[in-house]
């Protein structure tokens, strides 16, 4: 019998977790899994490169097992035919498939800046670096600890997250950000106010609501600015795309046998981009093509941020950053311990949740949130922080 082709283009984290989850199901099937990646490394934790930066993980520890699948390291696929069900690579080579997986994640996003590229305008010029992939992180450590000096472009989870790794290295970081407060798709002002504070305990000068500006020459430049989902091929190849491959409950595309999972799959809607719903996706599909669970459906993911960068820790779930409304919202901060909390209630349930810098409740506000009980009188237990610190409470 001849063995069932399962092709994966993207060799990421969700591409790694569908062939383990594969294997894992299906151990002793006949399945022939091909992950064709770009970079020259195998699948590895792109959720850590910021630790990479720090020096808190070595590259070499980020690798994620393929399952047994066969990896093709450097190798672009170029262009699609879901009729002939084939693939073809950037050197020409042409391989036929059974089943297809779009697991080609996301690109950054470059912002309308002057500065940004080499002559030429198609690569970015010396000293300026996006933070995707392990080559990224190599590159901007080089030209940060020659330099002592960096500017980062973007305060959302990433460029947060890069500023604290760098100023963690003795690096003088300034934090560029175009919006009146960071991390503004997960946080209140509130909350990114105590962010902020923590950013500039550590050295990070921090610099909001800055709409213009060139991108200096005399230091490097990390862009921080978003991403958007890499779609070129479905596209091309004529899959439904909207902002991401537009998928269903069984995260098959709009043409038969093709299948999209991860930063690059539109599901009712939404564009998750977090590691955790990538791989919720690619467990309901290894379950559904290894016929583990034909029934299997992907319900979505739940809004949620987890950040751990040194000092700053901040996790957001639920109805967090415009809860809607019909939606009260306790908030409980201490300026002199540099932490907030918040819970947002509707109708006597939590619907979501923030906190910064002290995170000894998160697990219980998760479950609170997940299972959507009805909550006591007085809410406020669910914000106790093992500390007996002196708080002020406010009900917005």
């Amino acid at each position: 019998m001849t063995a069932r082709r399962i092709a994966v283009v993207g060799a990421g984290m969700a591409a790694a977790r569908l062939a383990r989850q594969l294997h894992f199901h299906a151990p002793d099937a006949d399945l022939e899994i091909t992950l064709y990646g770009q970079e020259p490394h195998a699948p590895y934790n792109r959720a850590l490169l910021a630790g990479v930066l720090t020096g808190r993980y070595a590259p070499d520890t980020l690798a994620l097992p393929a399952g047994g699948a066969v990896v093709r390291t450097g190798t672009d696929v170029v262009a699609l035919d879901p009729a002939a069900r084939t693939l073809r690579t950037a050197t020409g080579e042409t391989a036929a498939y059974d089943t297809l997986v779009l697991a080609t994640g996301s690109a950054p996003v470059l912002p309308p800046v002057s500065g940004l590229f080499a002559p030429g305008g198609r690569a970015l010029r010396p000293g300026v670096h996006v933070l995707r992939t392990l080559d990224d992180c190599a590159g901007t450590v080089r030209d940060v600890r020659a330099a002592g000096r960096a500017v980062v472009l973007g305060g959302g989870v990433l460029g947060v997250a890069a500023a604290q790794a760098l100023a963690s290295l003795g690096c003088a970081v300034r934090l560029v950000h175009r919006a009146p407060h960071l991390m503004g798709r997960h946080l209140d002002a509130q909350a990114a106010a105590v962010v902020r504070r923590t950013l500039e305990a550590a050295g990070v000068d921090v610099l909001t609501g800055i709409h213009t500006m060139n991108v200096p020459e005399d230091r490097p430049v990390l862009l921080a600015c978003g991403a958007r989902p890499r779609t070129g091929l479905a596209r091309a190849a004529g899959l439904a795309v909207r902002t991401g491959v537009v998928v269903d409950d069984t995260l098959a595309a709009s043409v038969p046998g093709v299948f999209a999972i991860g930063d690059c799959a539109e599901h009712r809607g939404t564009v998750h981009g977090r590691a955790e719903p990538a791989w919720d996706q690619a467990d309901v599909l290894a379950a559904l093509l290894s016929g583990a669970r034909p029934q299997a459906r992907y319900p979505g993911s739940p809004a949620r941020l987890r950040l751990s960068a040194g000092p700053l820790q901040v996790a957001a779930f639920g109805d967090i950053a415009a809860p809607g409304p019909h939606t009260d919202t306790i908030r409980l901060s201490d300026a002199t311990r540099g932490t907030f909390r918040s819970l947002a209630l509707r109708d006597s349930r939590l619907v979501g949740a923030v906190l910064v810098g002290d995170l000894s409740t998160v697990g219980d506000l998760a479950d609170a949130v997940a299972h959507g009980q009805p909550l006591p009188p007085d809410p406020l237990y669910l914000l106790r922080a093992a500390s007996a610190a002196p708080a002020e409470g406010v009900l917005a």
